[in-house]
């Protein structure tokens, strides 16, 4: 559910770049609303009413490659402000007359950028010498420039870093502004659309809640809609939300996977059934899911597997339940993002995800999903915003498939008693030392290995418990986070002396990418 279109906006059109959805983020964190759509799919029947500047994003193409750049020139004639980034800034260049070449030194990381003339788009960037650094990810460069453009800013192998031609409000750079590594990055971002494209504030929370009931009040009708609540952040914003828009004519459903974190069902039903007097159904399906995950030990399988059983008990409970035609459901925009391309564009397919890629061909269903273009940290302010408590708010991420995904190779009722043991030991140390809120998502995951152990003068041959915390902005990139060693031996400790089944405790140091947050 995209908010309306009565909303003034940026419009990104990307190229394929990864960096494309932190260019939208970035946007709506200055309180402007964003949207993204393909180069390949905006055409002229593209409703541009609302639309006060454009983004052209990076993109792993370059501009000889014509077959597979789509690009109309007619978009140059819309008459608003332009601003391209890196790949953007070629485009851009090149549609205009000027040329761009394979470049002689390839930038990638930090460089040293250079004021040459001042800009509305550089206002309050460089520093009091004139420089700034910031972060390149670029094989070609614009080696001559387009009718009308001036030079703003160079790098010491990039002398056309920053360029504009004021008459057309067309704006190119060659760095990326939107990622963190360029500092001050944000600023340009606020410049092109405050100064330049002169878009007035309109995308926050409460105008979120706002649109949003009203669009699934337009959706649903009078119609009854079946909610899949986990208890997590996602579904339990959606759920609120909804519940805030059609009432009684939600029902929610939670269904106890037996994959789910120590004590999370109890929690669910005190939350949602007393607290909110939510319509809730409970169905124990922990028998269900194990037989049918067992032996099952490919990751993929395992998430289709989850996803299908989870489908087909909503709609076992639909029938019972007159006038259903909906289904809700907590996807963000990550889930869409990693599980296929949102926007059609090149970027790659990562997984599936339970809400997503694990949905059957033909559903009896409709999907109602209001969070789909919506960031973590938004949806996180969304709840606030909708009374929600911080405890739920702020909880840690929690993937559908649960702790099915957290034990690479087979699933067994054995193997998850140890591994809910196992986290809620890590995630309570967290809690009690005060840093449990300043992790993105923590975990713990038992590896499909046994290892040689000793307690007192027994052998012992036990499993591998992982254990993983990460920081991130939005679950898109992520590092790990530094504990100090008096806490990982305080953790390990108490798994491996209060859980039998564990005799080695390891911590998790790669970043996202390489790796994804969860293991599978």
């Amino acid at each position: 559910m995209i908010p309306n279109n009565n909303l003034n906006k940026i419009l990104i059109i990307d190229f394929g770049s990864q960096f494309t959805q932190l260019i939208a983020r970035r946007i709506r964190e200055l309180g402007v609303y964003s949207e993204i759509i393909s180069h390949k799919k905006l055409n002229s029947n593209y409703n541009r009413n609302q639309v006060r500047g454009l983004i052209l994003s990076g993109g792993p193409l370059n501009v000889y490659q014509s077959k597979k750049v789509k690009f109309s020139k007619e978009i140059l004639k819309w008459n608003v402000p332009i601003l391209g980034i890196c790949f953007g800034h070629q485009v851009i260049t090149k549609e205009l007359g000027g040329k761009v070449k394979k470049a002689k030194h390839r930038e990638f990381g930090l460089a040293k950028l250079k004021r040459l003339k001042k800009s509305k788009l550089t206002n309050n960037f460089f520093n009091s010498n004139g420089q700034n650094n910031v972060w390149m990810s670029h094989a070609d460069e614009v080696t001559k420039l387009a009718k009308d453009f001036k030079v703003i800013a160079k790098t010491d192998t990039s002398k056309f870093s920053i360029v504009e031609n004021t008459l057309k409000k067309f704006y190119g750079i060659q760095f990326h502004p939107e990622v963190t590594h360029t500092e001050k990055g944000k600023t340009i971002l606020k410049n092109f659309i405050s100064s330049i494209c002169r878009v007035k504030i309109n995308w926050s929370p409460r105008n979120q809640k706002k649109m949003l009931i009203q669009e699934v009040k337009n959706k649903v009708g009078k119609s009854k809609v079946i909610c899949a609540l986990s208890g997590g952040v996602d579904s339990s914003v959606v759920a609120k939300l909804i519940h805030n828009a059609i009432g009684n004519q939600l029902v929610c459903i939670f269904v106890n996977t037996g994959l789910l974190r120590k004590n999370e069902e109890f929690q669910v039903l005190r939350t949602f059934k007393k607290k909110f007097k939510i319509n809730l159904v409970y169905v124990d399906a922990r028998k269900l899911f194990l037989n049918n995950l067992k032996k099952v030990t490919d990751p993929e399988k395992k998430r289709k597997i989850i996803g299908s059983l989870f489908i087909k008990i909503f709609e076992k409970y639909a029938k019972k339940i007159k006038n259903v035609k909906f289904l809700a459901q907590g996807t963000l925009y990550p889930d869409l993002i990693e599980s296929k391309s949102v926007t059609g564009s090149q970027t790659s397919k990562i997984k599936s995800h339970h809400n997503v890629g694990g949905l059957p061909k033909k559903m009896k269903l409709k999907l109602v999903e209001p969070l789909r273009f919506l960031f973590k940290d938004e949806v996180r302010k969304l709840g606030l915003e909708l009374k929600l408590s911080k405890e739920i708010v702020y909880r840690h991420p929690f993937p559908g498939p649960g702790l099915g995904i957290r034990m690479p190779g087979e699933i067994t009722e054995h193997k998850i008693k140890i591994l809910k043991e196992a986290d809620n030991i890590f995630i309570n140390s967290l809690k009690k030392l005060n840093l449990y809120d300043k992790i993105w998502q923590a975990y713990a995951a038992l590896l499909p290995v046994k290892t040689v152990g000793v307690m007192g003068d027994n052998r012992t041959y036990e499993h591998i418990c992982l254990l993983r915390a990460i920081t991130s902005e939005d679950g898109m990139t992520a590092d790990f986070f530094n504990f100090s060693k008096e806490f990982m031996q305080l953790v390990s400790n108490k798994i491996i002396n209060n859980i039998n089944g564990i005799n080695r405790v390891v911590y998790d140091i790669t970043s996202k990418p390489p790796s994804t947050i969860e293991l599978e």
